[in-house]
């Protein structure tokens, strides 16, 4: 057997030791991303929110204001 083909045998325990690593890989990755994809729900809804808030405000100014006639009485 070669060098890399011994390494790779890992002594008869491969089958146990590569999916250690693919499952600490796999792990390592969604624990970076998670975070990420958090932040991009987080953002959209606050902007959601922002904008229904603005919408509510400015909708109470127009039912406070008078309504502005079009013409003026005689």
């Amino acid at each position: 057997m070669s060098s890399l083909q011994t390494f790779l045998a890992m002594g008869g325990y491969a089958a146990y030791v590569w999916p250690a690593y693919a499952v600490f890989f796999a792990v390592l990755i969604a624990d970076s991303v998670a975070p990420r994809l958090r932040r991009r729900r987080v953002l959209r809804e606050l902007r959601a929110r922002l904008v229904r808030q603005s919408t509510r405000q400015n909708q109470a100014r127009q039912s406070r204001e008078p309504a502005h006639p079009t013409s003026s009485p005689p």
